[in-house]
Parts: C-alpha cells; structure tokens; sequence
C-alpha cells in the first residue's frame, strides 16, 4: 500500500498539490487518506511531502513543520489564499489510478 502511496506522490510536479486523499485514490486504494499520511511520515524525505496536502488545501503539520511545507510550496509558484493553498490554481489531477 505504501509503495503505491508514495509512487503517487511523485508524480506531483513541482508547483502543483495533491490532498492525502487524491493520493490513496490514486495508488487504488480510495478511503485512506490517514495512510497516505503514514506513508510520507515513513519516506524519510526522499519524496516532494510538502505537495501533500489536507482536504481543501489546508497544511496540516503543526509548527515549524507546517511553516517548512508553506515555505517550500511558495518557493515553487504555489499560492495561498486565506491561509490555505489556492487549489483551483494548483491542485493535480492524477489521469489514471493504481489498479
């Protein structure tokens, strides 16, 4: 489930961000957001993590964490509105799931 998890994640291009639930529906597996979160927690940072994001664009990391992913997605182009990234701009489409 993982693997699948984190092969989803990335093929998010930089500039672009997925909600952890895009991502298990994307890797086939519908329904497990809060795994596709266990997945990243456990990439030890080989995958783009700061693209992954909480239903409606909301970063949730706490603290210095959160302001590292903010930072990070600013750097590449993305846009917050709110306090929340501007999904209508910058959220990924994946094409087609894991089977």
């Amino acid at each position: 489930m993982f693997i699948k998890m984190r092969a989803a994640v990335r093929r998010i291009p930089k500039g672009k961000v997925a909600t952890y639930g895009a991502v298990a529906q994307a890797a086939g597996f519908p329904g497990a957001a809060r795994q596709a979160a266990w997945a990243l927690r456990d990439s030890e940072g080989r995958l783009p993590w700061h693209r992954v994001l909480a239903a409606g664009g909301r970063i949730a990391l706490p603290g210095s964490a959160g302001m590292e992913q903010r930072v990070r997605l600013e750097f590449e182009g993305v846009r917050f509105r709110s306090g929340r990234v501007w999904m209508a701009q910058h959220e990924f489409h994946f094409r087609n799931h894991a089977r």
